[in-house]
């Protein structure tokens, strides 16, 4: 148990309220209790179920080898309430207060943590047997499609489309990704970094269809603008997500082109007493000289600390957030980490040849350091990596090529 006095180490702070009950916003409650905050915490949630962590949704929980993923917090112990299947329709600044379904909340200090929704296939809604795979009443709506062993196509060859494409095969579904770009991870990586990920598709008995735009869904069949018909038992949709920031329409906080709440490098909103944090928010990183929005675990992961030292230590001495992004995808049976961000870079190395080896990583350099690496099955490329991205060493790149050489060793 947290030991608290009535005492607040945030000056005149004395209630906070948390917008969004997934990963960064519960984390975000949990640092400022951890930070030494001592004032009233509240959570709130639109969805009725006790906060929980997403990743697994599409493995464990959609293959039915776990029934959730409810975050190992004790909320009452930490003195936290949670206020779950509210929806905030509004943010009010001056007044310091959030709009509710419920009524108004008051806060001290406001954190939104809404994170990111999906993007719809237009002319899909409504549509029986059309899926989005992005919370727990989704996943638990496919687990019975993988069960019974049906046709699906999945639209969308990103991460997510991959993942579950994967986990459709595992449980025996024939499966048929479609996508309109004329490769997958077209927004996410190169072409030739791409090539030989393509192939895990096949090689899982997965159908890929590239170049093709889907232009109707009905109840049973895809129609793609190439006029070819697929029928489907059910389809999923992984065309995308973008934060979730509707509720602050007229809210007088600023939001980029890209819908994401425009944030400082404390994740410090445009509105006094208002951070936002994870991936309904984006950051000025120093690092890659840019800003950044991130839509992956970790950075709902490390964004809170910032967010509570903010608030605890009213802003003085508050480390600027600018981490370097690591995602990590299981897919086809590989473990792919990414780690920092290759648009930065002016070099690109492999680690490895795809085409001889299961196991390669893939190096982007700036300036003669690592600006970002990509790893298939291999951890230690993965971790050494990370501990040069943050130092900024400068790299021999021959050995930094050479997969029999440990990356740390590749240091000039």
């Amino acid at each position: 148990m947290i030991e608290r006095s009535g005492r607040n180490a945030a000056g005149d702070v004395r209630t906070v309220v948390v917008v969004g009950a997934g990963m960064a916003g519960v984390q975000t409650a949990v640092a400022l209790r951890e930070a030494g905050f001592g004032g009233a915490v509240t959570l709130i949630g639109a969805e009725p179920h006790q906060p929980y962590d997403r990743p697994p949704l599409s493995k464990a929980v959609l293959l039915g080898t776990a029934e959730g993923s409810a975050f190992d917090v004790d909320f009452d112990d930490l003195g936290v309430g949670l206020r779950l299947g509210c929806e905030v329709t509004g943010v009010r600044p001056a007044d310091h207060e959030v709009d509710t379904e419920a009524g108004p909340v008051p806060y001290d200090a406001l954190v939104l943590a809404t994170g990111a929704e999906p993007v719809a296939l237009p002319g899909a809604g409504g549509v029986p047997g059309v899926h989005l795979l992005r919370t727990l009443d989704d996943a638990a709506r496919l687990r019975p499609v993988l069960a019974r062993g049906q046709d699906i196509v999945v639209v969308g060859a990103g991460w997510i489309g991959a993942e579950f494409a994967t986990a459709a095969r595992e449980a025996g579904c024939a499966v048929t990704v479609v996508e309109a770009a004329g490769r997958p991870l077209a927004g996410a990586l190169p072409a030739d970094v791409v090539a030989p990920m393509t192939r895990w598709y096949s090689d899982a008995g997965v159908t890929l269809l590239t170049g093709e735009r889907v232009v109707a869904v009905t109840e049973d069949a895809v129609e793609l603008a190439s006029g070819r018909t697929l029928p489907a038992g059910a389809v999923v949709v992984g065309i995308g997500a973008r934060p979730a920031t509707a509720a602050l329409t007229g809210s007088g906080i600023a939001v980029g082109p890209d819908g994401a709440v425009v944030a400082d490098d404390r994740l410090r909103t445009s509105a006094p007493g208002v951070w936002a944090v994870g991936d309904c928010a984006s950051y000025p990183s120093a690092r890659y000289g840019r800003r950044l929005l991130v839509h992956h675990w970790d950075n709902a992961l490390q964004g809170p600390r910032t967010v509570a030292a903010d608030i605890t230590g009213g802003g003085e001495g508050t480390a600027a957030y600018d981490p370097v992004p690591y995602f990590w995808s299981e897919q086809f049976g590989r473990f792919v980490q990414y780690a920092g961000h290759h648009p930065a870079a002016d070099t690109m190395l492999w680690r490895g040849d795809p085409a001889a080896r299961d196991d390669w990583s893939v190096l982007w350099l700036r300036d003669g350091a690592l600006a970002a690496l990509l790893t298939v099955g291999r951890p230690r490329d993965l971790a050494q990596g990370r501990r040069l991205l943050a130092s900024g060493a400068p790299l021999d790149p021959v050995r930094a090529a050479d997969p029999s050489v440990p990356l740390k060793a590749a240091v000039l």
